[in-house]
């Protein structure tokens, strides 16, 4: 089954949807789009009637909701609804809540847990450097977290800072597919793109998609290529 990013145009470069119940990574620069993408995702959960639950250790739920205010897809009333949970792991708040799942295994046991027990269908994790401040051991821990996530049954995203589109690591090998976010500075002023780079399971051509923003969010232009 294949589920509706919510982005307008980007879900014809990926046969109609991202398949349910896997993994995928969200890279790119600062400022590219990545947890708008992500919030887009969310917010078409929520509008479907899904258990939705976005994980952060960046920002509170009224910051993330201040930085979508300008957009008017729906994010604001989504995030009111019951349909998503917000957990930032470094409040008070987040960690009595994660602590519930138990205290053995660290926060791979209960993050997959709380996922399991609640039915999460979509699951946005901002970011890998979660992972990196929560895990002494990054390389080792970090596979274990994504492989333990991987057999969920929620449609996970994960962002990701990574910069360089052919620098892979290792959510990048362990994802199912990674989608990368273009900003491209020349004389006309920035051009924005996205790049399916994988995808299992979908035939996709690895152009870079125009990107733009607008009131209403994000938009993927499938047929204005980029060259980058």
């Amino acid at each position: 089954m294949r589920v509706s990013s919510g982005v307008p145009g980007f879900d014809e470069l990926v046969e109609g949807g991202l398949l349910s119940d896997r993994l995928y990574v969200i890279s790119g620069p600062p400022g590219s789009g990545k947890t708008t993408f992500c919030s887009h995702f969310i917010t078409q959960g929520a509008k479907q009637g899904e258990e939705c639950l976005y994980v952060t250790m960046h920002e509170t739920k009224e910051e993330l909701m201040q930085d979508m205010s300008s957009f008017e897809f729906g994010f604001d009333r989504a995030m009111q609804s019951d349909s998503i949970q917000f957990l930032n792991l470094v409040t008070e708040s987040g960690k009595r809540t994660i602590t519930q799942f138990g205290t053995e295994g660290g926060l791979t046991n209960r993050l997959v847990a709380f996922i399991n027990s609640n039915d999460v269908d979509r699951v946005v994790i901002d970011s890998t450097m979660l992972l990196q401040h929560f895990f002494a051991d990054a390389t080792e821990e970090i596979t274990g977290f994504l492989s333990a996530l991987k057999q969920t049954n929620a449609t996970v995203l994960l962002i990701s800072e990574m910069t360089d589109p052919s620098s892979y690591s290792d959510e990048h090998y362990l994802a199912h597919g990674v989608i990368f976010f273009h900003n491209f500075l020349d004389s006309g002023g920035m051009t924005r793109g996205l790049q399916v780079i994988k995808m299992r399971g979908t035939a996709i051509d690895s152009d870079i998609r125009q990107l733009s923003f607008s009131a209403q969010g994000l938009r993927v232009h499938p047929d204005e290529q980029v060259q980058g």
